[in-house]
């Protein structure tokens, strides 16, 4: 859906983008991360025609940026949306569609429900709050029913039921309407649980890129919560060290099985046994030698 090579923007002295060669397939759910400055929103605004990289290449649906037709189906929510605040969420949409061409087909109504703004379709953009114009921006972004769209901190200023409901959405709009969705967000947890597959940017560059499922594999080790838990660590031996009230296995998957029955004929009583690995938040800092908080970082 996406290739760049070589691709590099540089304000003066200053590289935004250095070199990246970055492959983003058709389908799914595509997550962009990095720190501030690592170079996503100079990506995007490249993508979108919005700035030209300095050099290297870049296309979309094998045709170069900027191409009309190829932009037509594409849908992009970049930062935080402004509308003009005397229009409603309904006018909004109506205005964008007479913008697109598209206002005697776009479903209005069925966008506004599908991003949760049916009970506040007449209300005037005004009042929203930072979570209702990330909606809004999210359905302006889907009325021209694009192949691929482009989101950029789409659950920024949303609750928890929020960020669940966009979660939802976004893995909807990949699984059932078939689209290919780009998104950056800072909560890495919510990019772990909505994300097929994920690319690291530091200082410009490709620092790490795969499937979560993949990433989040590495030093993978069964927990057992199971007791008492001095018989798992006999059974287990080197193999095994305490975690709280459970037991953390370095086996393979392929030995699991046998050790189960290990632990049960030894008389262990187990009430969980599931497999973890390393989470998301822990490659981010581990790659882009991140220090801030989590809730301190940006993916841009």
């Amino acid at each position: 859906m996406i290739e760049a090579r070589g691709l590099t923007k540089t304000y003066g002295t200053v590289r935004a983008l250095d070199g990246l060669d970055l492959s983003i397939p058709r389908g799914g759910v595509y997550g962009v991360l990095g720190p501030n400055g690592a170079g996503k929103s100079t990506l995007f605004r490249i993508l979108l025609g919005l700035i030209r990289p300095t050099d290297g290449t870049a296309t979309i649906m094998n045709g170069p940026v900027g191409d009309i037709a190829h932009m037509r189906l594409t849908g992009s929510m970049i930062e935080t949306p402004r509308y003009p605040p005397y229009l409603t969420a309904r006018q909004v949409l109506r205005w964008l569609a007479l913008e697109h061409g598209i206002a005697g087909t776009a479903d209005i109504p069925y966008w506004l429900e599908r991003v949760g703004l049916s009970e506040a379709a007449d209300r005037k953009v005004r009042g929203f709050s930072v979570g209702m114009m990330q909606r809004l921006g999210v359905a302006a972004a889907l009325i021209s029913k694009p192949e691929l769209i482009i989101l950029d901190e789409p659950t920024s200023g949303m609750d928890p039921p929020g960020i669940q409901e966009m979660r939802a959405l976004i893995r909807s709009l990949a699984n059932d309407d078939g689209l290919t969705v780009v998104l950056a967000s800072h909560q890495l947890l919510e990019v772990q649980r909505v994300c097929d597959r994920v690319a690291i940017l530091n200082k410009g560059k490709l620092v790490r890129e795969g499937a979560v499922s993949e990433l989040t594999a590495v030093g993978e080790r069964l927990r057992l919560s199971a007791g008492p838990v001095d018989q798992v660590l006999a059974v287990l031996g080197a193999r095994g060290v305490r975690d709280g009230d459970a037991v953390l296995a370095d086996i393979p998957r392929t030995e699991g099985p046998a050790l189960i029955r290990a632990l049960v004929e030894a008389g262990v009583e187990i009430s969980e046994a599931r497999w973890v690995g390393t989470d998301l938040e822990a490659i981010f800092f581990t790659e882009t030698g991140a220090v801030q908080a989590p809730e301190t970082i940006h993916a841009g």
